[in-house]
C-alpha cells in the first residue's frame, strides 16, 4: 500500500497489486490542493497531511475514511515540513513559514489537540524542511534560508 496527495485535495491509497484503482481516504472540503504527506511509521493507520496555503496540519486514521481525527493548528503561517517521529506512535513535528518546529502528542486522540508539547522558533527564517533522525531519534533537523540546524529534542 501506498499513499498520494494531489491538487484535486485527496489523499488516494493505492494497493502496488492493483494500481488502476485507488481509494480516497480524504478530500480536502474547499477542494485546496494538497501538498504533503506523511506516514506514521511506528503506526501505519495514522498519516498526517498539509493543504497548500494552510496553517494546520490534518491526522487521518486510514480505518476512518473521510474525515480527520484530529487538527494541529497552532502555526500562524502556512506549514511546509511534517515528520512524524520515528520511534514513537503518538509524536510529530510540524515546521512553517511562522519560523517554528513544533512537536505535538496525539496520544490523547480523538480529544482535540491544542497545544504541542515543545516549540522551536528559528531566528532567522521560514522553516522549509524538516527530518527526524531515524537512528538518532533524539534529534531533529530544520533547514530555513540557507541554513541546517540540528535540534536535540
Amino acid at each position: 500500500m501506498f499513499a498520494s496527495v494531489g491538487a484535486d485535495g485527496s489523499v488516494r491509497m493505492f494497493d502496488l497489486r492493483h494500481l488502476e484503482h485507488s481509494t480516497i481516504i480524504y478530500e480536502d472540503p474547499a477542494h485546496t490542493a494538497l501538498l504533503r504527506l506523511a506516514w506514521n511509521k511506528q503506526d501505519p493507520n495514522y498519516l498526517a497531511t498539509v493543504a497548500m496555503d494552510s496553517c494546520e496540519v490534518i491526522i487521518l486514521d486510514v480505518r476512518v475514511p473521510c474525515t480527520p481525527v484530529a487538527r494541529l493548528s497552532n502555526h500562524r503561517a502556512c506549514v511546509n515540513g511534517i515528520a512524524w517521529a520515528p520511534h514513537s506512535s503518538c509524536h510529530i513535528c510540524t515546521a512553517g513559514d511562522d519560523h517554528q518546529a513544533l512537536i505535538w502528542d496525539i496520544q490523547q486522540m480523538p480529544r482535540a489537540i491544542e497545544d504541542p508539547i515543545l516549540a522551536y522558533t528559528a531566528a532567522e527564517g521560514e522553516v522549509n524542511q524538516i527530518q527526524w533522525g531515524a537512528t538518532q531519534p533524539d534529534w531533529i533537523a530544520i533547514c530555513y534560508n540557507k541554513a541546517c540546524e540540528i535540534l536535540r529534542v
